[in-house]
């Protein structure tokens, strides 16, 4: 199944920024709660959409673009981002769907925004799902990949060719072959945003805000995520109580390495009683 018209995109003020999302309305007879997807650094909602048809079967489904995007119409100050300024932005967008209570699922830095606005807003959120997170600035990996990452940001080729490498698995990478490994290369590129986004990586920390989670949580880490190391989803579901944990045996973007088992994993979660 898939979607045969693309909804136009609503626009959001949200303090100084202008944001932006799309609805995709449930295809079922049965839907069940709404569903928002938050993408992670250096794109924008896009990455979402070979997933969206999996998941309308059952729920009508928000894609957010957030500060920091880079997508058309998504604009902010230029400053500094915060990770409350992107649970802001969540926020605005589950209300202005309808207020009620939804299913909230993040990747990377969305998983982060993700978590801030499920303990800043717990009245919003019903069930939520983390994947490829973390919580705090604190990992010397990470320091040092995002710095890395940053440092090389006047050398575009090398930004896009490191971004390939931390997020897919050498397993996926060898799998897809020379031609998509060469797309992707070109797809990340050092835009302002991007960088923006990297640097709020680099000094998040939600931490404090993790015990205030009263959603329904499953979070998901990736064994092979030379970005975020999985012992950071392992720590997100310590810190939240009552969570529920699995593991991928991918790199970062579990979501396009093992698609269909991923929308399984996920939706066994959301659908059940």
């Amino acid at each position: 199944m898939t979607s045969t018209t693309v909804p136009a995109a609503k626009p959001l003020t949200v303090g100084s920024a202008r944001i932006r999302y799309t609805t995709h309305p449930a295809t079922g007879a049965a839907p069940g709660r709404d569903l928002v997807l938050v993408h992670g650094t250096g794109g924008g909602s896009g990455m979402w959409d070979p997933l969206v048809p999996s998941f309308t079967e059952r729920h009508t489904v928000h894609l957010p673009d957030l500060s920091g995007s880079g997508v058309e119409d998504v604009s902010d100050d230029g400053g500094d981002l915060a990770v409350e300024q992107l649970a802001a932005e969540i926020v605005a967008v589950i209300e202005d769907a309808g207020g009620h209570p939804v299913d909230l699922l993040g990747f990377s830095l969305g998983a982060v925004a993700a978590a801030a606005a499920a303990a800043l807003r717990p009245d919003l959120v019903d069930r939520l799902v983390l994947v490829a997170g973390w919580s705090d600035p604190d990992d010397e990996y990470l320091r040092n990949m995002m710095t890395v990452w940053l440092a090389i940001a006047d050398n575009p080729a090398a930004f896009g060719r490191y971004a390939t490498l931390t997020a897919f698995s050498r397993d996926h990478l060898n799998t897809i072959g020379r031609d998509a490994v060469e797309a992707n290369a070109a797809f990340m590129q050092p835009t302002p945003d991007t960088l923006r986004q990297i640097a709020l990586n680099l000094r998040l920390d939600i931490r404090h805000l993790l015990p205030r989670i009263t959603a329904d949580t499953l979070v998901l880490g990736c064994r092979q995520d030379a970005t975020v190391p999985a012992a950071n989803s392992r720590a997100l579901h310590t810190a939240i109580t009552g969570s529920a944990y699995d593991e991928f045996d991918t790199g970062h973007v579990v979501v396009y390495e093992q698609t269909e088992a991923f929308v399984t994993r996920v939706r066994a979660f959301l659908d059940r009683g």
